[in-house]
């Protein structure tokens, strides 16, 4: 008969590391700073607890996992650190070629660069036609045309910067961002002179309430918690 001292106790969880070919328990944690026996191979499945990803975040653009019930991802916003330093870095990387390409962006940026890009591309149109219309109005009202030949000017500005803002948003630039988002309230001020002046030459962008409401919801789809957590991600890998 044996004494109930010197019966085995029952392995605690933790207690010592699974040896080769055993499965470890549901639950299961490795000591700290303990490493496999050579040979040792996990079941199918098994992860370590460094091993798990995290809800909510980005392993590389393109790959997004929604944040769970009750986890922080509301708008927080940040001045931002990656300013361009040269005139270089203001100019889209490969140039125009890729301005239709927009591989690894959430939904929410996509659709916000199409209404940068295309609305960018529709005001240059636009003002450009109406820089002939200005022109002939020099002839008969020298004045007012001169008015909105400089707001005609600001426009098509505003305009070409705005798409070359937006190539430079698609590549996480926070600074692009915020620049775009100056760009809004810019054409709310063209939008408010414009309408000032309809009785003179059209001014392009300068009289289009329509183009500034495109450009508040391209603003407001760049600063969702989706997005936001792209730039992070973007960031963190530059």
């Amino acid at each position: 008969m044996s004494n109930p001292d010197e019966a085995p106790q029952p392995q605690q969880p933790g207690a010592q590391p699974p040896q080769p070919g055993n499965v470890p328990p549901a639950g299961y944690q490795p000591p700290q700073g303990y490493q496999p026996p050579q040979g040792y191979q996990p079941p199918p499945g098994y992860q370590s607890p460094g091993q798990q990803s995290q809800p909510g975040q980005y392993s590389q653009p393109g790959q997004y996992s929604q944040p769970a019930a009750g986890q922080p991802g509301g708008f927080h916003f940040e001045m931002p650190t990656d300013g361009p330093r040269s005139f270089n870095d203001v100019l889209p990387q490969g140039g125009f070629s890729g301005m239709f390409k927009t591989q690894g962006l959430p939904t929410e940026l996509k659709v916000s660069y199409f209404i940068w890009v295309i609305s960018g591309l529709v005001g240059l149109l636009f003002g450009l036609i109406g820089l002939f219309a200005i022109i002939a109005a020099f002839a008969f009202i020298p004045a007012l045309a001169a008015v909105a030949l400089v707001l005609l000017l600001v426009s098509l500005a505003v305009a070409a910067a705005q798409v070359v803002l937006a190539m430079k948003m698609k590549e996480g630039k926070e600074w692009a961002r915020l620049a775009l988002t100056a760009i809004a309230a810019v054409s709310l001020v063209l939008a408010i002179f414009g309408s000032i002046n309809m009785g003179g030459p059209s001014t392009g962008l300068g009289s289009n309430w329509f183009g500034f409401l495109v450009s508040a919801v391209a603003v407001v789809l760049m600063w969702l918690p989706n997005s936001q957590l792209w730039f992070k991600a973007v960031k963190g890998t530059a």
